[in-house]
């Protein structure tokens, strides 16, 4: 009889999260929301105000400045109006008072008509237009889906330690541009003999829907293998429990990862990437379904998902990965389908069970900085 088959599962049992939780006309749903939308909008103005090095040169290349001016309007004044309201709702303004004064800040630096400033190419930037744009549409989208179709209903959206997994969410989108620097420099260096132009002329004659599916299979591959040997040996897994030591899984979740890991992994899913060129429409659409992707699998979502939960990478799937159940420990390496842990045998996904309990069975620091320097402490 297989470990699983002998295994008691247990439901989760999710701590009383009252005190956290958002209840309507108190004030504190506006207070959060002018707060965030007004920092958001006081960094937007300075991404406009010094794009040469607050922005990213990719990122400027996509999106549209003309209509995010829109989007900054909307949320300058939303955020003065959601700190109105929450003068008149709550007896704490503390966050009303603050989304207004950057709100006001904003609307000082030159607000949604400011003009933008010249924008000449610099080797590193802030990411600082890729976090705002990321956070705002991850908060929109993935907070209210996991209202409506949670997993864990008791689950308040300012869970334990959301402050610490936000640190890192800034703390990593800030530093994209480093990372990507260095992921291009180890790929081209160290795999740059291996490229080959008849292979990529190939590759990017098939039609973009089979362009994508070799670009998730092939990064899938190595990227499974990355991630079972992070697991497997003892001096990198002390890397990666960081990443594990998440006890309450959300959207928010995914971003708690160590330094390390991360430009190991922005290095390790480039090489397939780079090794089979395929064309910028598939390779735009493998990443975007690779981001969305990363930050589903972690979510608070209940989403059942039918047949494809044996597709693709799920919630349910990736939920066992961060488990302390003893028959998950060590396995669902891979990151986008579960092929190939069902060829190399460390796939575990019992349908009609969740996992108990989250994090790691020996328990990490709670900061930032001990979690930093967990791996290099015996």
């Amino acid at each position: 009889m297989k470990k699983e088959e002998k295994h008691n599962y247990k439901p989760r049992i999710v701590e009383d999260m009252g005190a956290q939780k958002f209840v309507f006309a108190e004030g504190k749903i506006s207070g959060y929301l002018s707060c965030f939308l007004g920092v958001l909008s006081f960094l937007a103005v300075l991404c406009y105000q010094f794009p040469s090095y607050l922005t990213t040169t990719d990122l400027r290349a996509i999106y549209d400045s003309d209509f995010l001016k829109n989007v900054l309007m909307v949320c300058m004044w939303a955020a003065l109006v959601f700190s109105l309201i929450t003068f008149i709702l709550a007896k704490r303004r503390k966050l009303g008072a603050m989304g207004a004064v950057f709100a006001l800040a904003a609307f000082a630096l030159g607000g949604y008509n400011i003009e933008t400033g010249a924008v000449e190419p610099k080797p590193l930037s802030l990411g600082l237009d890729w976090l705002i744009l990321t956070l705002l549409m991850s908060v929109g989208i993935f907070t209210f889906l996991e209202k409506i179709f949670p997993k864990y209903k008791e689950q308040a959206i300012l869970r334990p330690e959301w402050k610490l997994d936000l640190f890192y969410f800034v703390f990593n989108h800030l530093l994209i541009a480093v990372f990507l620097l260095i992921a291009n420099y180890f790929v081209i260096t160290v795999f740059g003999w291996a490229a080959n132009e008849n292979v990529q002329s190939a590759i990017q004659g098939f039609p973009v829907v089979i362009q994508v599916l070799i670009l998730v299979i092939c990064a899938d591959f190595v990227l499974y293998w990355a991630h079972r040997i992070f697991h497997e040996t003892p001096a990198l897994w002390k890397i990666h429990a960081v990443h594990h030591s998440v006890e309450h899984m959300d959207w928010l979740a995914g971003s708690r990862n160590h330094i390390l890991q991360t430009i190991v992994d922005r290095s390790i899913a480039m090489v397939p990437l780079y090794l089979i060129g395929p064309d910028k429409t598939a390779l735009d659409i493998y990443v975007t379904f690779a981001a969305l992707q990363a930050i589903t699998v972690h979510a608070n979502l209940g989403i059942p998902f039918g047949p494809l939960k044996y597709i693709i990478a799920t919630p349910q799937y990736h939920h066992w990965h961060h488990s302390t159940d003893q028959p998950a420990i060590d396995t669902n390496y891979a990151v986008h389908t579960p092929l190939f842990d069902k060829l190399f045998g460390t796939y575990h996904m019992p349908v009609e069970h969740w996992p108990s309990e989250y994090g790691t069975t020996k328990r990490l620091p709670r900061s930032f900085l001990g979690q930093l320097m967990y791996p290099f402490k015996r």
